[in-house]
């Protein structure tokens, strides 16, 4: 326990043990719990807003460079892949695995509404903590950190990728009790030996969309991964 965490600042204590690291400089921990509402105007610590816009950075460059050699998937779908590591929501995921809450500093009213578990308010704080190890260890420290508490979520979100999404497209028409998905071919140009294809799928009563690839089975793929990705909560 620093001695931050058992004076000024006592919601730190035990914040370092959790996520296995200790820093060097405990200001940047502090800033990165300070929410822009704690000190009701009478703060003097900087709030947490900057370190979040460089932790959403430092994070979606350590999540790209994990899938890069984690993930065998084509560029679109390592795109997708990416965002769900990276929102706002797998941010606040992990936040509540650490208890991030219960060290955040926000003011007394923020507190009342239920502040410290709110899905926006961990997320931000979980990247500006990111940030706080990457400024006070450098990046092989906050590396450490992601592969302790994103590696698992990557590994789940690589496998749900594995599914062929014609598959999955088709499965998920027959749970809401609508017909199979319909492909039809709406352009095809190039040379024959080298043709790009343009391919419409539809679920009735869902909607369709489309797909560009150099081959009729690569054009389905992306017809119905964008088809997905416009699927109805």
């Amino acid at each position: 326990m620093t001695a931050i965490g058992e004076g000024r600042y006592p919601r730190l204590s035990g914040l370092e043990s959790r996520i296995g690291y200790t820093f060097e400089n405990i200001s940047l921990l502090v800033r990165a719990m300070t929410h822009s509402s704690y000190g009701d105007g009478q703060r003097v610590t900087p709030d947490n807003e900057r370190l979040e816009f460089l932790g959403d950075r430092v994070l979606g460059l350590m999540t790209a460079d994990a899938l890069f050699h984690h993930s065998k998937d084509a560029e679109g779908t390592l795109a997708r892949q990416l965002n769900a590591l990276v929102r706002k929501e797998t941010c606040a995921q992990v936040a509540r695995q650490i208890s991030l809450g219960d060290a955040i500093l926000v003011s007394s009213a923020e507190d009342r509404q239920g502040g410290r578990e709110k899905t926006s308010i961990l997320g931000d704080a979980c990247e500006a903590l990111i940030a706080a190890i990457y400024l006070d260890g450098g990046y092989k420290n906050a590396k450490k950190f992601f592969d302790k508490f994103w590696q698992p979520i990557l590994a789940e979100v690589v496998q749900k990728s594995a599914k062929d999404p014609k598959t999955e497209l088709q499965e998920r028409a027959m749970a809401v009790g609508q017909n199979l998905p319909k492909y039809e071919i709406i352009e095809r140009s190039g040379p024959d030996h080298r043709p790009l294809f343009v391919i419409e799928v539809t679920v009735d009563g869902i909607g369709n969309a489309r797909g560009t690839g150099k081959s009729k089975r690569d054009a389905e793929r992306f017809a119905a991964l964008h088809l997905l990705e416009g699927w109805p909560s």
